[in-house]
């Protein structure tokens, strides 16, 4: 086996011991747990012995081991069993007993990576079965030891495995791995400003990813920035919600530092309701959060913290409750490190679909998120990726690229980068994955963003040009009045009305009663209407002092609820009628011919109305009680970045005498080829 994908087939192919035994959603239970353990095991073979016998010598004396034990096995971890897959597979009629044994014989911090993979009763269901033999056996057969198998192959290794069991089940449709060019490319574009600054001698760097999945992005940029000063102190962080994926993640990080730190700093859980790195600042910050999925199970825990407003990490605002993206570039953001004095500060990388660049109006919390990373000038770049890039998802994404460190030349704007055509197929598609992003693509690209020119695949904005207000535009309302029986009939629908029938008294003669007088009373107010049906009324002041006078005749005084009850019934809209206007003599709004107008922010909302609504609405006005709440001014503030439309080019269609010719050689090559079959 030459390669990763070779690998990946070989360990794949355990399915097929298992196949009868487990469902394909449960291929994963056996499959990871297995491989993380084979190379574990391959790790601590070498000084297995010396583990051994410090552990042997010095069990009896010391309480606390784990330093020594640790310097004896080379790494954070060690086995004080004595068994290993050899000696294990060498004992066929006890080997599940032997086996439990030998996971207990791990240190805490890899017995924990472990639990994750729910192990025993992965053991326990092989053993039922009478399988457990021939899977040990099968991964024995298999070298994964990093000498053989570097870390980057075994990421790939892991991530491929995982691509299959989604393929195989459909799931977890919001969680798309990310091919390791994107990583590539979004490593590339944050470390690319700050080459001078990452070869100061002495330099602590510090990488986070909030949903590390199998820790891709936090291994390769790390491996970067050691390309650039092999002597930078990196260290990373990240959290990860998925027990399994975030157990391949630790075991992983275990393998490439022998103070094991790397691997401690993953940590398991929400990071959205559970985050376990409060308080922590990062350098570089990269994410590959998953998009289209619901945040129902964070719900209330991200509400009260949103709740805190600026003193939480949602105090922008909360997007709608099916997809969580942009709660995750937020937490981002509350990690930046402060920048002062030229010094410190952030960069972040973070994959997005389409969503965030334009889903929710005005106010929504979407808008408010893009808000304010706009306002704050922290959004730099957005790059359009090709589709058909990723594993297990055919759809456009993009990566966003934030700071609180911008260079001069970027402040105040956003750099949009069309990259979706910058492609090349793949020999052999991988799930929904047929293109990939060459090296020399990758320099394209990263050239595109460092060059900060405009071109037919470049276009940079004023950030306030992506915000806009919604303003909104009333037009007066017209009603005629006119008591006719079908109208009439629509007061007996209303609630007001239908209330004077009905009595809260508890003594039954009283309730009694009294709903016998209210249903007097509504039969008087009927037959008033009714008596007023030859009588129609295009001015509701003139309406309504008649209906005044004939209740006045009867001593009758109508409650204003009433009255507003009559108008809903009996009013019906009418173009030739008057004005409907209020006791101050302002016109009152037709809510049917209500409209909006998002005017650009650089514009006076008055000016606009008057140039572009009102010489084709001249009764229009604006409504200026509809303000933006954190301004006060005319109209909500939104943003939204339509990044399609800034690189749209027109082609117009083709002439219809080409179309034309085009059919009739169609048509004549249809007619050859029947003429050979026939003949």
């Amino acid at each position: 086996m030459t390669n990763f994908r070779e690998r990946a087939n070989f360990i794949w192919d355990v399915a097929n011991l298992i196949r009868d035994s487990f469902k394909r959603g449960k291929y994963q239970d056996v499959i990871l747990p297995f491989t993380v353990l084979r190379r574990v095991d391959s790790v601590l073979q070498p000084n297995k012995g010396e583990v051994l016998t410090t552990y042997n010598k010095y069990k009896e004396k010391l309480e606390d081991m784990d330093d020594l034990l640790r310097q004896a096995s080379g790494y954070a971890f060690y086995n004080t069993s004595k068994y290993d897959f050899e000696r294990l597979l060498a004992d066929h009629e006890h080997i599940a007993d032997n086996l439990r044994r030998y996971i207990n014989g791990f240190s805490d911090n890899m017995r924990e990576v472990l639990y994750n993979f729910d192990f025993d009763n992965t053991i326990r269901k092989l053993d039922d079965q009478g399988l457990l033999y021939q899977v040990m056996q099968r991964f024995n057969e298999i070298d994964l030891h990093p000498d053989t198998v570097s870390n980057m192959e075994m990421g790939y290794i892991f991530e491929e495995l995982i691509r299959k069991f989604n393929e195989a089940t459909n799931e977890n449709p919001g969680e798309h791995f990310t091919p390791r060019e994107v990583i590539h490319l979004m490593a590339n574009i944050v470390l690319e400003p700050d080459m001078e600054e990452l070869q100061k001698e002495g330099i602590i760097v510090k990488v986070y990813d909030p949903a590390c999945g199998t820790g891709g992005m936090l291994s390769i940029t790390k491996d970067k920035i050691q390309e650039i000063n092999p002597d930078a102190d990196v260290r990373v962080f990240g959290m990860e919600l998925n027990p399994e994926t975030y157990a391949v993640s630790k075991s992983d990080f275990f393998l490439k530092t022998e103070d094991g730190k790397d691997a401690e700093n993953i940590l398991q859980g929400s990071t959205l309701s559970n985050p376990k790195h409060s308080g922590e600042t990062f350098n570089y910050m990269l994410a590959n959060p998953p998009y289209g999925k619901d945040w129902k199970r964070d719900k209330k825990e991200v509400e009260d913290e949103a709740d805190r407003g600026y003193a939480g990490r949602f105090g922008a605002g909360t997007p709608r409750s099916n997809d969580g993206q942009l709660l995750f570039t937020q937490d981002m953001l509350s990690h930046k490190a402060p920048f002062e004095d030229g010094k410190g500060g952030s960069r972040i990388a973070v994959v997005h679909n389409g969503s965030p660049l334009f889903t929710g109006d005005a106010g929504s919390g979407e808008s408010e998120i893009r808000r304010w990373m706009l306002e704050n000038d922290w959004l730099e770049a957005i790059v359009a990726l090709p589709e058909q890039l990723f594993y297990n998802t055919g759809i456009a994404t993009y990566v966003w690229i934030l700071s609180n460190k911008k260079t001069p030349e970027r402040k105040g704007k956003v750099q949009l980068i069309d990259a979706s055509d910058i492609w090349e197929p793949m020999r052999k598609s991988l799930g929904d994955k047929r293109r990939r992003i060459s090296n020399d693509q990758l320099k394209q690209i990263t050239k595109l963003y460092s060059d900060f020119q405009e071109g037919d695949k470049v276009k940079i904005f004023e950030n306030e040009e992506f915000g806009y207000r919604k303003v909104r535009i009333e037009q007066p309302l017209r009603l005629n009045y006119h008591a006719v029986p079908e109208r009439i009939e629509r007061l007996k629908e209303e609630r007001v009305f239908q209330n004077f029938a009905k009595s809260r008294k508890k003594d039954k003669e009283e309730k009694k009663k009294e709903i016998e007088e209210g249903k007097k009373e509504q039969q008087f107010i009927l037959d008033v209407l009714h008596s007023m049906s030859d009588e129609k009324f295009t001015n509701s002041r003139n309406f309504f002092k008649r209906l005044k006078e004939r209740f006045a005749e009867h001593d009758y005084k109508p409650k204003k609820s009433l009255l507003n009850a009559i108008e809903r019934a009996i009013g019906e809209k009418d173009e030739e009628a008057d004005i409907v206007k209020d006791k101050k003599g302002n016109p009152e709004s037709d809510t049917d011919l209500r409209d909006y107008e998002n005017v650009p922010l650089d514009e006076d909302v008055f000016e606009y109305f008057e140039r572009e609504v009102k010489p084709h609405v001249p009764e229009a006005w604006i409504d200026e009680d509809y303000t933006d709440e954190k301004d006060g001014e005319v109209g909500r503030v939104g943003y939204e970045i339509p990044f399609t439309r800034h690189f749209y080019e027109y082609e117009p269609p083709r002439p219809l005498d080409e179309i034309e010719d085009e059919i009739k050689t169609l048509e004549e090559q249809i007619q050859d080829l029947m003429k050979e079959v026939i003949d």
